[in-house]
């Protein structure tokens, strides 16, 4: 059994991970709250964060603008890691409160999101662009009034037929072997994102851009 002193000593090693003062960029991933959205396609975004966080030694568990925070220091930047618990066509509302709080430009906010448009665990690095048809994205470029916005898309697989429900798909779990192939793909993140941060997004483009494992650097 813990004594006290080893209690109050986890509870400084912990504060030491959080660091001091406001935050200046945010990492959010995209996804639906509930049990019953873990392990559908659609909350990939969700699971890349848990990949950071697991990296950062810290969890994502503080209830803030409307949705599940932790903060972090990646590369000597103070980054509010986020998961909206806002429902995903609604993902915007959370992105703004946190980014109007803290005065963050879009620039400085990165998106991890999932795209059926590619194969399970392939990524896909953009400085900006359109929505491209994600519910999700949409709302977020409609409440910060901008596209101006690094992004990651997150491989979850293609409709098995275009006449296919889109949500149907993007709310179905997916196989053993598709969540191998995201898994080895949620590894690159924390990469990823620290190079984004540091203003390197064209090496990072260059880097993992199609890379879906370790093994394909």
């Amino acid at each position: 059994m813990a004594s006290i002193f080893d209690l109050f000593k986890k509870i400084e090693t912990e504060k030491a991970k959080a660091p001091v003062g406001p935050c200046e960029y945010i990492v959010a991933g995209l996804g639906n709250p509930g049990a019953e959205y873990i392990k559908t396609r659609h909350n990939a975004g969700f699971s890349a964060i848990d990949f950071i966080c697991r990296d950062m030694g810290v969890e994502c568990v503080d209830l803030k603008f409307k949705a599940l925070t932790a903060k972090a220091d990646i590369c000597g930047k103070k980054v509010l890691l986020m998961k909206p618990q806002t429902f995903m066509n609604n993902s915007g509302e959370s992105l703004r409160e946190a980014a109007d709080f803290y005065k963050i430009p879009p620039e400085k906010i990165t998106v991890l999101y999932d795209d059926i448009n590619f194969e399970p665990g392939t990524l896909r690095i953009r400085e900006k662009g359109s929505d491209g048809g994600h519910n999700g994205m949409k709302s977020i470029i409609y409440h910060l009034s901008s596209d101006n916005f690094p992004r990651v898309k997150i491989g979850v697989g293609k409709k098995p037929r275009p006449e296919y429900d889109l949500v149907k798909w993007v709310l179905g779990e997916m196989s053993g072997e598709q969540l191998e192939e995201l898994t080895k793909a949620l590894c690159l993140i924390p990469d990823i994102c620290s190079l984004i941060i540091s203003g390197k997004i064209s090496e990072a483009m260059g880097k993992y851009n199609g890379k879906r494992s370790v093994s394909d650097k």
